[in-house]
């Protein structure tokens, strides 16, 4: 066993993951593998966002084809174990297995992060292969290709987070082709590779310009099928965990519906709806619905992506942070390309990252952990103009509201309006539902906002359910061209209050107030009127 040749670091990884109670298996992907066992499409690179279980497969990958370690009672009651290829290839390659997102200790050039692989590889094959005379070669290609020569043996090459280096402030662009430069001599067109499967983040064809590694077929998350199921979790996977968080846990705090609020909406080029398994693991683990969603530096935020293109993308923030989606042109831009200028770049680059998703040509954000992320964003950076200024307006919205302050209602949706801004023609509903989200987005920190929520006999447009049960509900219909109370006799006659009603024989979930809220725009006189009523008061 080496540092990086027949290394045990994948097998004791993927051991702990496999003893987790919340553990999913996904081994049926080593079985779509086999196929790429020496043939010349042997190199794969797999590009997901963070938290979506690269580095697990990965170790999975290598865990199941090394040497290092019997994984025999690790896989042999898994999916994998019924494959006609199980015991033809279980333990029996050799992999190499580079993450490359380890660091030398207190590494401040490239020099010393690439002579630690180099260097670990080099004393690995001397050790390994006593046999071989390497004489005076000393490039490490060379000295692979002289182990295959003299004793016919190939590799299987594992590499994690091939990306991670062009994250480091201390590499130059000079660098970075050195490092692709390095990885092309390592793998391409040599003989002793019998598979490179490799992970990241970025798309290789954008950063290398398509030639250094254009043998790698990328398989992204997005717009490729194949592999798609494989990382993230599915639906019914999401059940099962449930099912265990229930069993497992005395004083269960956490609903599957929460789950899928929270942590679903992202989607495959199959058309698969995905969780976030990061998120959902720690959160039921935890017993705790919450964001963990945290960030490791510029890359992970909003800010970062949006900053060179305010005056275009503002408006679209305002209306994905209403639910709406943006219609893109999905580009395979590197995320840390410094010139992502037009909106399809900036949103593609969030795609990648999974800040947004990505479906039938249009992105969105994708559930309510992200939705915490994107309203943090408004109202925290004033560089977004008018959308911030609105945001933070939205404190004094949700108090004039709860204490019937009609007026004050109708001065910030006044001020929303005297703003200009392209999104307030308010030519329909969805404009105005665009500005109602941003003038109360406040209230997402005590309450759960949703938008055309079944209720009673139609959809309202927006329900306020309070995060704590003694807390006042909301209810929002909006009309454009008509009287506030034409909205509220609709919240009435479709008896839009049955959505607090709870299960019959249950207890209400709700104590507090249920408010009818209707907000109208006429858009001849350009004033806003609003009315609010007390429908029930159960304290």
């Amino acid at each position: 066993m080496g540092m990086f040749l027949n290394s045990r670091i994948p097998y004791e990884s993927y051991r702990l993951v496999k003893r987790d109670a919340y553990f999913v298996d996904k081994t049926s992907f080593i079985d779509e593998l086999f196929p790429f066992l020496e043939v010349e499409k042997r190199f794969i690179c797999i590009t997901r966002p963070r938290r979506f279980g690269k580095s697990v497969m990965a170790n999975m990958v290598g865990a199941f084809f090394g040497k290092a370690a019997d994984a025999g009672p690790l896989f042999g009651t898994l999916k994998i174990a019924s494959s006609k290829g199980y015991r033809t290839h279980l333990n029996q390659h050799h992999v190499v297995y580079i993450d490359f997102s380890r660091m030398p200790q207190d590494c401040s050039t490239y020099a010393a992060y690439i002579g630690r692989i180099s260097d670990g590889l080099k004393r690995d094959l001397e050790e390994g292969y006593p046999e071989v005379d390497f004489g005076s070669v000393r490039d490490l290609w060379d000295m692979f290709q002289s182990v295959f020569d003299r004793t016919g043996q190939n590799f299987i090459f594992v590499m994690d987070e091939w990306d991670a280096i062009f994250h480091k402030d201390f590499i130059s662009e000079k660098d970075r082709r050195s490092y692709l430069e390095f990885l092309r001599n390592l793998l391409k067109g040599q003989a002793y590779v019998e598979l490179a499967y490799m992970t990241g983040i970025l798309p290789i064809a954008k950063y290398s310009g398509g030639s250094e590694l254009n043998m790698f077929v990328e398989y992204d998350m997005a717009t490729r099928v194949k592999f798609g199921e494989y990382f993230g979790f599915l639906d019914g996977e999401v059940d099962r965990l449930y099912e265990t968080y229930v069993s497992r846990t005395s004083n269960p705090r956490i609903t599957r519906e929460e789950l899928a609020l929270w942590y679903d909406g992202y989607h495959t080029a199959a058309g698969d709806r995905m969780y976030n398994p990061r998120s959902v693991v720690c959160a039921l683990a935890d017993d705790q619905i919450s964001n963990y969603w945290t960030g490791s530096g510029p890359y992970d935020e909003i800010f970062y992506y949006v900053r060179n293109n305010i005056e275009d993308v503002r408006d679209d923030l305002a209306l994905m942070v209403s639910g709406e989606r943006i219609d893109i042109k999905l580009q395979g831009y590197a995320a840390t390309d410094m010139e992502l200028y037009t909106k399809d770049q900036i949103y593609s680059a969030m795609v990648v990252y999974g800040l947004l998703t990505y479906e039938d040509g249009a992105v969105s954000v994708p559930n309510r952990e992200l939705m915490d992320k994107f309203d943090e964003l408004l109202l925290t950076n004033h560089n977004l103009g008018y959308v911030y200024s609105l945001a933070r307006e939205s404190e004094k919205m949700l108090k004039a509201t709860l204490a019937g302050d009609t007026s004050t209602v109708c001065r910030i949706m006044k001020f929303a309006h005297d703003t200009e801004s392209p999104i307030l023609s308010y030519n329909n509903e969805i404009e105005l539902s665009a500005v109602v989200n941003l003038v109360y987005l406040a209230a997402r920190d005590k309450y759960r906002v949703e938008r055309e929520d079944k209720a009673g006999e139609g959809y309202v447009d927006f329900i306020f359910y309070p995060e704590r049960k003694g807390a006042d509900a909301l209810i929002l219909e909006l009309k454009i061209d008509s009287a506030p109370e034409e909205a509220i006799q609709q919240i009435k006659d479709k008896k839009y209050a049955l959505r607090f009603s709870g299960k019959i024989g249950e207890a209400p979930k709700y104590t507090g107030r249920i408010l009818a809220v209707g907000i109208s725009y006429n858009r001849k006189t350009k004033e806003h009127s609003c009315r609010i009523e007390e429908l029930y008061n159960r304290q």
